[in-house]
């Protein structure tokens, strides 16, 4: 039984020094989601802190999971828990938060239930409910609301000591918006979508108010230490290419211009799990530097579109995109899958990860194999 000592990580000094980070000493994600030449493709996986730890769960049995992402010292733990199990083999942490965290700061009651995930008990039910939004109130400030959140990136980033750089990250419009109007998640987003049908204007409006707040909170993670950031529309596969291109697309664009206007050379990556058929629009217009794939996306057609929709006047990077299940199979299949997966995307301008999230039951062991693979597989 893994157990952690937590007076000792409540017992660490909260270090909020932004002028003295550690020197970094693994740059290998940052240059490949500029589109530089490396030796061989970095690997993360998203959600790589979490359930699926033992560490992470010790710390869940006695606080609560948004206590976990408002204390910093439980932030910083739980994000550096994967650097420092796998050691040597991830090339990138992300901040321990949630992207629920906005409709948080905008004034709406979120919770974790166990067994059933996120809830919202007070959803938007139609366009009048937008009043009890604070985004607009006087004296509103998201740096204020989710400083928190800062605390803690600022903090990750002492721990690590510069083994690897730090990423931040938000949710994107659209599917914060689902999470807002639905109450929680939901198997075919009616409510969610009759919003979009029935209400177009105050849909927008919405979509419009969370991009900005989405945008600002980026910049603020980036100006607490964060050194690359991605934004995570977890249900644009929701949405047809139509209603895609109107609710989702202009609101994603929105937050990249407003960043890369601030951070240039800040990398920005997008994940629009589903939207296969945004792949050109993702990359032509839009400043993301880098696209994440889901496992149902061909790399090879991927890269294809992608560069034909560039047209040279920019590098995209792909990340991806392993089937999150083939963790469940053996050693040998893992090593198979994964090599297949980085033959596919080639040795550059590509930043290995699973297709999607990290399961609470796939066996820490097995992701090992996954990491391990990509280290071998990868190299030039």
């Amino acid at each position: 039984m893994v157990t952690v000592n937590l007076d000792q990580v409540m017992a660490q000094p909260v270090n909020l020094d932004t002028a003295a980070f550690p020197p970094l000493t693994n740059d290998l994600y940052l240059r490949a989601a500029r589109g530089e030449p490396t030796e061989r493709a970095p690997v993360w996986c998203m959600r790589q802190a979490g359930r699926y730890l033992p560490e992470f769960r010790a710390i869940r049995v006695e606080n609560e999971f948004f206590k976990v992402c408002r204390t910093p010292a439980l932030a910083t733990e739980v994000t550096v828990q994967p650097i420092r199990r796998y050691a040597g083999l991830l090339d990138a942490a992300i901040i321990f938060s949630d992207i629920l965290v906005i409709p948080q700061a905008m004034g709406m009651v979120v919770q974790m239930v166990p067994g059933k995930g996120p809830h919202l008990p007070e959803p938007l039910r139609s366009p009048e409910d937008l009043h009890r939004l604070t985004d607009k109130q006087p004296g509103y400030s998201v740096d204020k609301e989710l400083d928190y959140v800062y605390r803690a990136i600022t903090n990750t980033r002492h721990a690590l000591e510069g083994q690897v750089p730090l990423l931040g990250f938000v949710g994107a419009p659209w599917t914060l918006m689902a999470y807002m109007v639905e109450g929680g998640g939901s198997k075919t987003f009616a409510l969610a979508k009759s919003w979009l049908f029935k209400h177009p204007v105050a849909s927008h409006e919405l979509l419009t108010r969370i991009a900005d707040v989405a945008a600002e909170f980026l910049v603020g993670q980036i100006r607490a230490g964060a050194q690359a950031v991605q934004v995570f529309e977890s249900w644009a596969g929701e949405l047809g290419p139509q209603d895609f291109a109107a609710f989702s697309l202009p609101y994603l664009a929105r937050i990249a211009a407003h960043v890369k206007a601030k951070y240039p050379d800040v990398p920005m990556t997008v994940f629009a799990k589903g939207a296969h058929y945004a792949l050109e629009q993702l990359a032509a217009d839009t400043l993301y530097d880098v696209i994440s794939l889901d496992w149902t996306v061909d790399p090879a057609v991927a890269r294809s579109r992608v560069d034909a929709a560039v047209q040279g006047r920019r590098t995209v990077v792909l990340q991806g995109n392993l089937d999150p299940t083939v963790l469940f199979g053996d050693e040998q299949t893992i090593r198979e899958r994964t090599r297949e997966m980085c033959r596919a995307f080639g040795t550059q301008n590509h930043i290995a990860n699973l297709g999607h999230g990290m399961m609470p039951s796939h066996d820490p062991e097995l992701l090992r194999v996954f990491l391990e693979s990509v280290h071998e597989a990868s190299r030039t």
